[in-house]
């Protein structure tokens, strides 16, 4: 086999990466139907982009957010709140659930340029989280102004990220340490 087969071979998924590219999107929805009671409700769904794209690496995780975004755009009830639908994603809201896919772009650049340890997956993963918020939080503003009346960027950041910064920093943390423990099994 020659070396351009070879580097061919590997751009190219096989059967266990579309078998763990599956697994990680049941793993995505699953973490988006379990919800934590708090002042501020918030579920698992940053957990399962930052657990998937730190365990399957740039490559197969962002495909896995892509896939998860697709099935919930068609309908499927992947969301949280057991919900899906195009409408749900063109929603105020909707521009988080895309800025996943920023999150993935983001921790795949990162470990191109400074590879998979754990100080550099952890920065990764709390830029990605900027990604999503600038994103979402851009989005929810021109959404809500267009359905309800014109909001500021503080009191967006006020309804839509600040009450998560904790809550995500502990998901960031959380999906570090099981990166550390599970990337040996995958």
């Amino acid at each position: 086999m020659t070396h351009s087969t070879e580097a061919t071979m590997k751009n190219h998924l096989n059967t266990k990466d579309y078998a763990l590219v599956g697994l990680f999107v049941s793993l995505m929805a699953i973490c988006a139907w379990i919800t934590i009671p708090s002042a501020v409700p918030f579920t698992m769904q940053t957990f399962g982009v930052f657990l998937a794209c730190a365990l399957l690496g740039g490559k197969r995780g962002t495909l896995t957010v892509f896939v998860y975004i697709l099935l919930g755009a068609i309908g499927l009830p992947v969301f949280s709140g057991f919900t899906g639908g195009f409408g749900h994603i063109m929603g105020p809201t909707g521009g988080y659930i895309l800025g996943f896919i920023g999150s993935a772009l983001v921790m795949w650049l990162f470990e191109k340029l400074w590879g998979a340890d754990r100080k550099a997956l952890i920065i990764s993963m709390a830029l990605g989280l900027l990604v999503c918020y600038a994103f979402g939080t851009a989005w929810f503003i021109i959404v809500y102004t267009k359905n309800t009346g014109p909001v500021g960027l503080a009191t967006a950041l006020s309804w839509c990220v600040i009450p998560y910064i904790v809550p995500d920093a502990l998901k960031i943390a959380l999906a570090a340490l099981l990166t550390r423990r599970l990337k040996s099994f995958i």
